[in-house]
């Protein structure tokens, strides 16, 4: 309110455009109009807003009264009453002749009363401007009525609150404030209390004392908008309104001591109806120098809005309410913030009402993400702007500000505000606001609620308890940009329950692929793009690794939306069903039925351990995937992924409060030391030779063939043995041994290849994956497909040169030659950020030194005889279990076990020392028996 000294001032000065300010500011401005301000001598304001829409101008008055002002007990509702005795007219224009001038100006004309304002509103042609001012002066001033027209028009009202005593929300709203306030005026609504509604006909001397009490033109402004000359507009004001008296000063509203919530209160509905949930929460006053209500508003709008994860839970997902709205109101006064829901099933109400408060606990502790903020403010900016397409609409919106400070101002300065804010002003307002003490919640339903809604939790008690786990990160600092980091659970394959093998890989795709509580995995899937983040799983027999990887600008924005998809997954039947559906493909299509070296791989593996932990794929077994229920994943998830299982990495240019986010994220796992571990399964060394030959529709034959090894990371001979499975068969390798003597000689294959750790994908790979580390290994040998006539000579000299290591060893020259290409290859197979941090993990696991120093301190005190001694007590050419996938099953298998001639023919010449090796090794004896020789129709592998 002006003062008296600064009304004269402004009286006796000419009037300004309001948009005399620095040209950054205008830019900056959500209104581009081009305002004339002046404030009369008695205190009335005037805006004036040429707008560019021709002929229409648009009369705004609002005053600064409303229900808030109805500071005496058994008084509320009369500013909302005596906006409708303002239609009742004057001495010189009675209601009749009124209302004929208005048509008359083709006018459209309405009112309303808010809890801090009345405003008055006329929209009509330019021409009749001067006669509009002129007869809203006259009722504004000499407003007149008689008692019997103020009867009558109480009893309107009270029409009017039984009209909107018919909405539920309406008395939703009623009670909440009731309940809320215990002195402030905001405790009743606009309508007022029905018992003070009902004895208004009993007021009409209050009537004239309320009128001559806030009707006064300090408390008023005058818009005029559109099609209008600033001076001629404001000069017509002068004219008729300049007369008008300046009131009394009146007494403050009471201030609203401290509230000591949570307030919980319920309305019995009569008759049926949908059932309502309803938090709210003192929240603070407008103001266009404070942060506090802007930045409450945008964070509820961003955290309950159509496009929160929330509304797309509850709402869209879920379906188990079908309205969600948020309303932090814009008052003079500190007022309530609004979170409201209806319900669709009554015995939902408790789990809607703990969705919306574990929501705002949430937005206490995590901040919005910068773009999630921009995107609000680009909405709630653009929004406004949309809808500012008609003078009457300008004025309007201009109104609803200008009533705060009678300033055109108000409105660009509040925007600036809002462009002004960041995610911690967002998350200060919640830590402030959002409290159990300001908290007041409020229901109704026809049908009893569940008992447990009466009883609030605090908001505390939704975010996961302190937790006493102390997460042992390991970091790796870089000036890498990209930040990585890997969960590495004690959770595999090796723990899947008998008759549910494949629910380790299933639960962990539903963590990466299936979504979050809040967000569908295409939702994740979308908000991740732009940000180039990733979130993926690893499973194996004994680990199952999430890593994550994003640029460390996006480090937020991806943790709100990557990590709650482990943290709170979404557990939706249909992604169970999609991800299921892949799981099977996977194992059926993608492993057996396109990919005979993999099968054949596979297959080996299962067969030395078969009747172990390790005796089906990490993919499960048809029968298996089949068996597996949405329960059966909820229960492994809670069980396998909890806070003692876990072993943590970070890598990149990570900062403190990187690793402190993280780690607190995690104390949301379930508490608990994890699965029980598994025992350290012994396979199965055969005595002599044992075939499976896999029956399959297949152009060529794919071989593996191998035998269980007590060698580990662990183990002393470790090495030693990669030294040795280097030199004979290194992955992918053309200076192998067995590479030379298969490929490159005879030009057999596309290559042969050596191992003794488990080299899962190899086919696709370089380099083994980190992050697969096992209790106990096998020896493999890899041939890659061969010609079908081809496949029994193949094996033969694959043994022969496998025997030939057994036998003989390495020479001096050989051992010096790859432990030298080991010593530096070391750091090749090693050197991404994803190698270095799952390494170091895995060297964790494993109870090691770092991988390269526990390779390169191996290789340098090893000997020649230190590893022959090794392949002697590890390895053996005779007892070997051989997996073949080839299409003439029964062909090959009397081949194998008849021990007949195997010849090869070459399409060139060849050296004649080879030709009589050849005829060596396609006469050397297997020794095989019948019964040692399996044939398995494809089908029937992993079937159970």
């Amino acid at each position: 309110m002006a003062s008296s000294a600064l009304a004269q001032t402004a009286a006796t000065a000419p009037a300004r455009p309001a948009s005399a300010k620095s040209a950054a500011a205008a830019k900056a401005d959500l209104l581009p109009f081009k305002a004339t301000e002046k404030t009369l001598a008695n205190g009335l304001k005037i805006i004036v807003v040429p707008t560019g829409f021709p002929n229409i101008v648009s009369l705004q008055i609002p005053v600064q009264t409303g229900s808030r002002n109805e500071v005496e007990p058994g008084k509320s509702g009369f500013a909302h009453f005596f906006e409708h005795m303002m239609f009742r007219g004057t001495k010189a224009y009675p209601p009749e002749q009124y209302q004929e001038i208005i048509t008359k100006a083709g006018a459209r004309q309405n009112a309303y009363t808010s809890d801090d304002l009345t405003n008055y509103h006329t929209t009509f042609a330019k021409d009749d401007l001067e006669t509009v001012l002129k007869v809203e002066a006259d009722r504004f001033q000499h407003l007149d009525y008689p008692e019997d027209a103020f009867k009558t028009e109480s009893r309107a009202v009270l029409g009017e609150y039984n009209k909107n005593s018919a909405n539920p929300v309406s008395k939703l709203f009623e009670v909440m404030r009731d309940s809320a306030y215990t002195t402030h005026t905001y405790k009743h609504t606009t309508m007022g209390f029905i018992k003070d509604i009902e004895d208004m006909p009993n007021q009409y001397a209050y009537s004239k004392l309320f009128f001559d009490r806030w009707y006064r033109p300090e408390r008023t402004t005058i818009i005029i908008a559109g099609d209008v000359e600033p001076q001629q507009a404001i000069a017509l004001v002068e004219k008729y309104w300049s007369k008008w008296q300046r009131g009394k000063q009146q007494a403050a509203v009471a201030a609203e001591p401290a509230p000591h919530g949570p307030v919980y209160s319920h309305v019995a509905w009569p008759t049926p109806t949908l059932p309502w949930v309803a938090v709210g929460f003192h929240a603070p006053a407008f103001s266009v120098q404070n942060k506090d209500q802007a930045a409450l508003a945008t964070l509820l709008s961003l955290s309950f809005g159509r496009t929160s994860p929330l509304y797309q839970r509850l709402v869209q997902n879920e379906q188990k309410v079908d309205q969600l709205f948020d309303m932090t109101p814009e008052r003079v006064d500190p007022t309530l913030a609004v979170l409201g829901a209806r319900v669709k099933n009554i015995d939902d109400a408790v789990y809607v009402r703990d969705a919306i408060l574990k929501t705002v606990a949430q937005l206490r502790t995590t901040p919005v993400s910068e773009k999630d903020l921009a995107d609000a403010k680009s909405a709630e900016k653009y929004g406004l702007i949309r809808s500012l397409d008609n003078t009457e609409q300008i004025a309007g919106t201009l109104a609803s500000f200008v009533h705060f400070d009678r300033s055109y101002a108000t409105i660009n300065q509040y925007y600036r505000l809002i462009d002004s804010l960041t995610p911690a002003d967002l998350q200060a307002a919640a830590q402030k606001y959002l409290t159990d003490e300001r908290m007041v919640v409020t229901t109704l339903s026809h049908a009893a609620m569940p008992a447990a809604i009466a009883d609030t939790p605090a908001l505390a008690s939704y975010l996961p308890a302190a937790s006493n786990a102390k997460f042992d990160v390991l970091v790796q600092k870089s000036a890498l940009p990209q930040i990585r980091y890997k969960l590495l659970f004690a959770a595999g394959s090796a723990q899947d329950p008998q008759g549910k093998e494949g629910l380790a890989a299933l639960t962990a795709a539903m963590m990466a692929s299936g979504g979050s509580s809040e967000r569908k995995i295409d939702e994740i899937n979308q908000a991740l793009f732009p940000l180039a983040g990733s979130f993926s799983q690893q499973t194996d027999k004994e680990m199952t690794t999430f890593t994550g990887s994003i640029h460390k600008d996006s480090w937020n924005q991806f943790s709100q939306i990557a990590l709650p998809q482990l943290l709170s997954p979404g557990f939706r039947e249909d992604d169970f069903r999609r991800l299921k559906d892949a799981q099977k493909n996977a194992l059926l299509l993608d492993l057996k039925d396109n990919n005979e070296e993999e099968f054949a791989k596979e297959r080996l593996q299962t067969n030395i351990y078969a009747g172990t932990p390790y005796g089906h794929p990490v993919l499960g077994t048809l029968a298996g995937i089949e068996a597996i229920t949405l329960d059966d994943v909820k229960q492994f998830w809670k069980s396998a992924y909890a806070q003692g299982a876990v072993k943590v990495g970070i890598s990149g240019d990570v900062s403190d409060a990187m690793t402190a986010s993280l780690t607190q994220a995690l104390a949301q796992l379930p508490a608990g030391p994890g699965l029980n571990p598994t025992a350290k399964p012994v396979g199965r060394k055969p005595q002599g030779l044992e075939v499976e030959i896999i029956e399959k529709n297949t152009r060529a034959t794919a071989i593996s063939f191998g035998l269980p090894i007590e060698v580990t990371r662990t183990h002393a001979d470790f090495p030693a043995l990669w030294l040795v499975k280097t030199w004979l068969g290194e992955h992918r390798a053309s200076n192998s041994y067995l590479y030379q003597r298969i490929r490159e000689i005879r030009g057999m294959n596309y290559g042969d290849y050596a191992y003794i750790e488990a080299f899962p994908r190899g086919m696709y790979q370089f380099f083994p994956s980190p992050n697969l580390g096992r209790k106990a290994q096998l020896f493999e040998i890899w041939i890659r497909p061969v010609a079908p006539e081809n496949a029994h000579f193949a094996l033969r000299v694959a043994l022969t040169e496998l025997n030939k290591l057994v036998e003989n060893g390495l020479t001096q020259e050989q051992f010096e030659t790859t432990r030298g290409y080991l010593m530096k290859n070391v750091f090749v197979m090693t050197s991404t950020q994803d190698q270095q941090l799952g390494y170091a993990l895995d060297s964790q696991w494993y109870g090691t030194p770092e991988f390269t120093k526990l390779m390169r301190d191996g290789l340098s005190t090893l000997t020649v005889a230190d590893v022959n001694r090794a392949i002697k007590q590890h390895l053996s050419a005779q007892n070997l279990s051989v997996v073949m996938v080839a299409k003439d099953a029964a062909g090959l298998k009397d081949k194998l076990v008849s021990d007949a001639f195997s010849p090869i023919k070459y399409d060139g010449n060849k050296p004649q020392s080879l030709l009589d090796e050849d005829k060596v090794i396609g006469a050397m004896k297997l020794n095989l028996k019948p019964e040692a020789v399996k044939v398995t129709p494809a089908a029937q592998a992993f079937a159970r």
